[in-house]
C-alpha cells in the first residue's frame, strides 16, 4: 500500500489518516470544517502526492496527446498548463480528466488522478506502441512530492518567503527549478482544485518537508482530504468513480458532465471517442449533471452517492457526490438528472437515509467567487 512520502511527518502534526484508493493520506488534522473555511477565507495546505505525475518526452508527444485527449493543445505556450481535458474510451465515457504542462514541443508533463494513474500509464504505453509514436513515458509520481497551497492569502505567503515571482504567475502558468527561501523545487504552478487562488508545488520530499515548516511558520493551516473533497464539491468539480467512469452502463456520455467548453475542442478530429462524442452531441443526452441545493429544513444532512432524486414520486436521477457546505450552511450535491426535469430553479426531492428532502436544481459553482 503506497503512502505519501511525508505521512509520518503529518501524523506528528496531528493528522488522522485514511485510505484514498490504495494510498494512505491525511484525512484531517483538527476539524474538516475549520480546514475548509481556512482555505476559503485565508490559506490552507494540502499534500497531494497521491496524484499521478508523468513525463512525456520525444518528437511525437503532441501527436500522442492530440490522439488521446479531447482538447486541442497545439497552441499551448511553453510553461503553460492546458486543461482540464478528457481522455475518453470508444463509447465517449471518461477514463480520466487531466492537466497537461508544456515545457517544450518535445517535453510535457501531465497530472493524473490517483485512482487512474496505473491505468493511464498502461493506456498511454498501449497507444504509443500501437501507433508507433516516438515518445518516452516516465512515471515521476514517486520521484517528487506535491503540495497545494490554496486560499486568498496564498500569494502573500509565497512572497513573504521571498518568492516575489509567485504573484507574477498567471493562472495555469508554471516555473521550474525555483528556490523558495533556500528550498529547491522542481515545479511551481498557479493552479489548484479548490476554486481559490493558489499554487501547486512539486519537489523532492526532503525539500518539501522544509517548505511545509516554512508555510506553517507563516500561519498556514494544514488541511486533509475531507476538506479537499468538500471544497471541490462546492465548486462543482468532478471526481472519477463519482461523476465519471468508463462503464457505459453506469456513467452517461462525457457530454452529460457539462464539463465546460474548454475541455473539448469540437473542431478537433482524430481523437479517441470522437465519433461517439459527436453522436451524443447530435442526438442529445438523457442525463445532465446538475447541482442540488437542499433547503434549511435538512439541517446538516446531505445525500450520499447513488441516493435517488425524485420529481413527486417519479425517480428522475441519482446523486454522484454530496456534502455539507460550510459556506452555504446546508447540504449540497451533484447529480445526474433526466434532461426532461433538469431545469434550473426546479424543486425536486432527494433521498437521505429513507427520508426525502426538498432540493432545488442550481448551476455550478454552488458558491460564487
Amino acid at each position: 500500500m503506497p503512502r505519501i512520502p511525508l505521512l509520518e511527518y503529518y501524523v506528528e502534526k496531528g493528522a488522522e489518516t485514511g485510505l484514498f484508493g490504495e494510498w494512505e493520506v491525511p484525512y484531517r488534522y483538527t476539524n474538516a470544517i475549520e480546514e475548509h473555511i481556512s482555505v476559503r477565507t485565508s490559506v490552507g495546505l494540502f499534500d497531494v502526492s497521491h496524484m499521478g505525475r508523468v513525463l512525456l518526452k520525444g518528437p511525437d508527444v503532441l501527436p500522442l496527446a492530440q490522439y488521446v485527449y479531447t482538447k486541442d493543445i497545439s497552441r499551448t505556450k511553453e510553461y503553460s498548463m492546458s486543461g482540464p481535458t478528457l481522455a475518453l474510451n470508444q463509447w465517449a465515457r471518461v477514463k480520466d480528466d487531466e492537466m497537461l504542462y508544456k515545457i517544450s514541443d518535445e517535453e510535457w508533463l501531465l497530472v493524473t488522478n490517483a485512482l487512474t494513474r496505473e491505468h493511464m500509464l498502461s493506456y498511454l504505453e498501449k497507444v504509443r506502441s500501437e501507433k508507433g509514436f516516438r515518445v518516452e513515458i516516465v512515471d515521476l509520481t514517486f520521484n517528487y512530492s506535491m503540495l497545494a497551497l490554496q486560499g486568498p492569502r496564498a500569494v502573500e505567503v509565497m512572497e513573504s518567503l521571498g518568492a516575489k515571482w509567485a504573484g507574477d504567475l498567471k493562472t495555469l502558468e508554471f516555473r521550474m527549478n525555483e528556490e523558495i527561501q533556500g528550498v529547491r523545487t522542481f515545479l511551481v504552478s498557479r493552479s489548484g482544485w479548490t476554486g481559490e487562488d493558489g499554487f501547486e508545488i512539486w519537489g523532492e520530499s526532503g525539500e518539501l518537508k522544509r517548505l511545509v515548516d516554512l508555510f506553517l511558520s507563516k500561519g498556514v493551516k494544514l488541511a486533509g482530504l475531507i476538506a479537499r473533497d468538500t471544497l471541490r464539491i462546492e465548486m462543482g468539480f468532478v471526481l472519477g468513480g463519482h461523476e465519471y467512469g468508463e462503464d457505459p452502463t453506469r456513467f452517461p456520455c462525457a457530454l452529460s458532465l457539462r464539463y465546460g467548453l474548454g475541455a473539448i475542442t469540437w473542431e478537433k478530429k482524430g481523437f479517441v471517442g470522437e465519433e461517439a462524442l459527436k453522436a451524443c452531441r447530435r442526438e442529445g443526452v438523457r442525463w445532465i449533471r446538475v447541482g442540488l441545493k437542499l433547503g434549511k429544513e435538512a439541517g446538516r444532512h446531505f445525500p450520499r452517492q447513488d441516493a435517488g432524486v425524485y420529481s413527486e414520486d417519479v425517480w428522475v436521477g441519482w446523486v454522484t457526490s454530496g456534502t455539507y457546505s460550510p459556506v452555504l450552511n446546508r447540504g449540497i450535491a451533484m447529480a445526474y438528472v433526466d434532461s426532461r426535469y433538469a431545469l434550473f430553479g426546479e424543486e425536486l426531492t432527494v433521498d437521505i437515509r429513507g427520508k426525502r428532502y426538498p432540493a432545488k436544481i442550481v448551476d455550478f459553482p454552488f458558491i460564487k467567487k
